[in-house]
């Protein structure tokens, strides 16, 4: 019975348990496309193995293909985008398949969601280890030049001195500051002028009409 847009699909939870880097892969088009589906599934994460499955059941004209995923995120992140969509013409049915997985795959399966979740958990606990790794620590010569450099004294250094041993490169800077310094003069010149012109012709405040109307 295929799915009408009145009713609402099932909801199904996966638990950790149920979720497998090995996908499972039915209703692919009998037409020989086993890389065409490994490049699909390799958009996702990095794919091991892609295999089709001939001793399990399929309908006619389709094949079933297993997958097997590098990382579990990239297997779930695949099924979540993939399943039920068109892939040459036919709707793929993805499915875990966790009876694959060895005694290794499973250990590593959840210690890997064991550490997901005290990271989710606690995240101050891993920005905290993030700034540690992030910040090495100084050793006592690094902190006491940082702690010098922090403090140390600021100098100011007289316009009127000479910062060059040539005559010649004083002589220009001399110059430069001479020719800055007037124009400084005149731009104070010039604002104070056109303040005290706005001043004058500043026009005189509205006197306040009387009323003189007889009143009824």
């Amino acid at each position: 019975m295929g799915r009408t847009k009145e009713i609402p699909p099932a909801v199904r939870v996966y638990t950790v348990c149920d979720e497998s880097r090995y996908l499972v892969v039915r209703k692919v088009p009998a037409l020989g496309c086993g890389d065409d589906l490994m490049r699909l599934f390799a958009t996702y994460g990095e794919v091991e193995e892609c295999k089709p499955m001939d001793a399990e059941d399929c309908e006619e004209f389709t094949d079933v293909y297993w997958i097997k995923f590098r990382l579990i995120a990239n297997a779930r992140f695949a099924k979540r985008k993939l399943d039920d969509s068109v892939f040459l013409g036919n709707r793929l049915q993805i499915s875990y398949a966790p009876e694959f997985e060895t005694l290794s795959d499973t250990k590593d399966k959840l210690e890997t969601r064991r550490k997901e979740v005290l990271s989710r958990s606690n995240p101050q606990r891993d920005k905290s280890s993030v700034s540690q790794v992030a910040k090495p620590a100084l050793n006592q010569s690094e902190t006491d030049y940082q702690f010098h450099r922090r403090n140390a004294p600021i100098t100011r250094v007289s316009s009127d001195q000479e910062y060059f041993g040539s005559s010649s490169m004083n002589q220009t800077v001399k110059t430069v500051r001479e020719k800055l310094n007037k124009i400084e003069e005149s731009g104070k010149q010039k604002r104070s002028e056109a303040s005290s012109e706005n001043l004058q012709t500043e026009p005189d405040l509205k006197r306040t009409r009387v009323d003189n109307r007889r009143r009824i």
